[in-house]
C-alpha cells in the first residue's frame, strides 16, 4: 500500500511516498530557510508564498523519485496542524484538490504525532539514509523534541497514547534558537549551538536545571545505580538539590494527595513537565556577566563583545544542561512505565549530545532514525497515514477538512 504524504506546516514544503508504513520510496523537501535567514527566524508570509511556489513541483518529484504514478497511489496523507496557518493551508488545499481529482482517500495527520512515525521507517533504497533496523514495539515511550514542541508521550498502540509531560513555556528547540541569538550565532540557531558547543567546555557554567518537587532524589538514585554519571554538582546547584530533596521528603512522607497537588502547583512543574525559560535567562545573565554590563536582550551589542571561546563555552554548557533535563525525564518515565521501546523524535532528535546522553544513561538500546527524518518531512506524514488506514480510521472528507494551527496531541 503506497501513501503520498504532504507536509507544509512551517517553512519546508515536502512530499514523500511510503509503502506499507515502513518502506521509504521517496522523500523530497524544498526549504525556504535561506529566505528567512536575514530575518533571524521564519516569516509566515514568506513561508506561505514559498509553499505556493514549491508544492506542485515537490509532489511531482516525489512521485518520480518513487517511480510510481497516481494509479498506484492508494491514499494521500497531509498535515493539518499544528503549524503556521498560511503554510498549513497550502498543503491542505493541495491534498484536498488531489484527493478529489484522483479519487483517493485523504487522511488528516497531526504533525507532532507524525514525528514519532519517522521511526517506523526501516527500509529504503534511497542513498544516504541510515534507518532503524526494526520498528518500535508497544508500549513505546516517545520523547518529542522540536522548535515548537517538547513532550514525553507513552504510546500503548497506534493512536492510543498518553501525554505524560510537556513544556510549560519554551520548547527545547526554541530555547536553542533564543540562546543562539543571545550569543550571536546565525539562524537556524539549533544546529549552530550544537556545532559551537563542540568546541566548548560544558563545565564552564553551572546553569540551573529545573526539576519537579519530587524528582531529584529519584533521579539521583537511578543514576547512582548505573554508575555512569560523573559528579557535576557544585555551588548553587548543590544547594538547590538539597532543597529539592527536602521537598521530596515532604511529598513522599504520608502526606495526603491534595497536599501533594498543592506542592506540585506551587512548583509550577509537574513530574514529567519541562521548563526552559529559566535556563534561557541564566544564559543571558552569564553572557552579560562576561562583558560586565547589563545589556537588555535583544541587543546586537552583546554578542559582538563575546569572544569565540566564550560563545563556545556558553553553547556547550547550555546544550549539556538542556539535554540533561530531557534525559532525566526520559529515564524517570522509563523506570516507571517499563516500555518495550524508546524513540526520540523531532528536529532536536538529530542532536549528537542528546543521542549520546540517552545511549549512555538509558538501560536499553535505542535506535535512531536518520537526521534527515528528524526535521520536518513528508515521509513521517505518509507513514502515519498508512497506519491510520491500516487501523481502520475513517478518512477525512476532502470537501470539509480544514487546518488547525493550534492542534494538540
Amino acid at each position: 500500500m503506497k501513501i503520498l504524504g504532504i507536509e507544509s506546516s512551517c517553512d519546508e514544503t515536502a512530499a514523500a511516498v511510503v509503502e506499507d508504513g515502513n518502506k521509504l520510496l521517496s522523500n523530497v523537501v524544498a526549504s525556504s530557510i535561506d529566505l528567512h535567514k536575514q530575518y533571524g527566524g521564519v516569516v509566515p508570509e514568506i513561508a506561505a508564498r514559498s509553499h505556493i511556489e514549491s508544492i506542485n513541483p515537490v509532489i511531482r518529484e516525489a512521485l518520480e523519485q518513487a517511480k510510481t504514478d497516481w494509479e498506484n497511489v492508494d491514499a494521500i496523507a497531509v498535515t493539518y496542524g499544528p503549524g503556521l496557518g498560511g503554510s498549513l493551508l497550502v498543503g491542505v488545499l493541495a491534498a484536498r484538490t488531489l484527493a478529489i481529482l484522483k479519487n483517493k482517500p485523504l487522511y488528516a495527520v497531526n504533525h507532532v504525532e507524525a514525528h514519532v512515525y519517522a521511526n517506523f521507517l526501516t527500509s529504503t533504497s534511497l542513498p544516504g539514509y541510515k534507518l532503524p533496523k526494526k520498528a518500535p514495539e508497544f508500549p513505546c515511550l516517545a520523547l518529542i523534541v522540536s522548535g515548537g514542541h517538547t513532550q514525553l508521550v507513552l504510546f500503548e498502540n497506534h493512536f492510543k497514547y498518553q501525554v505524560l509531560g510537556k513544556t510549560l513555556d519554551d520548547a527545547v528547540g526554541e530555547a536553542f534558537d533564543k540562546v543562539a541569538k543571545i550569543i550571536g550565532l546565525p539562524y537556524p540557531g539549533g544546529p549552530n549551538v550544537e556545532k559551537a558547543g563542540e568546541a566548548g567546555d560544558p563545565k564552564t557554567y553551572n546553569f540551573p536545571k529545573p526539576r519537579s518537587t519530587n524528582q531529584a532524589a529519584q533521579i539521583d538514585a537511578m543514576q547512582g545505580s548505573k554508575e555512569k554519571r560523573t559528579n557535576r554538582t557544585s555551588g548553587t546547584e548543590s544547594e538547590s538539590r538539597t532543597q529539592l530533596t527536602q521537598q521530596s521528603a515532604i511529598s513522599s512522607d504520608g502526606v495526603s494527595g491534595s497536599a501533594r497537588q498543592q506542592v506540585r502547583a506551587m512548583s509550577g512543574l509537574g513530574k514529567y513537565d519541562f521548563s526552559y525559560s529559566g535556563l534561557k535567562t541564566a544564559v543571558l545573565r552569564a553572557a552579560q556577566a562576561e562583558i560586565g554590563e547589563d545589556y537588555t536582550f535583544p541587543s546586537h551589542m552583546l554578542p559582538d563583545r563575546l569572544s569565540e571561546a566564550q560563545k563556545a563555552n556558553i553553547a556547550a554548557s547550555f546544550k549539556h544542561k538542556a539535554i540533561e533535563v530531557l534525559t532525566d525525564k526520559t529515564l524517570l518515565a522509563f523506570n516507571e512505565f517499563a516500555p518495550k521501546s524508546v524513540v526520540i523524535a523531532g528536529g532536536v532528535a538529530a542532536s549528537k549530545e542528546l543521542r549520546r546522553q540517552i545511549s549512555d544513561r538509558l538501560p536499553m538500546d535505542v535506535e535512531y532514525t536518520d537526521s534527515k527524518l528528524c526535521t520536518d518531512n513528508a515521509a513521517m506524514i505518509a507513514s502515519n497515514g498508512y497506519y491510520q488506514k491500516a487501523s481502520g480510521i475513517e478518512p477525512a472528507d476532502p470537501y470539509s477538512i480544514d487546518i488547525n494551527p493550534s492542534l494538540k496531541m
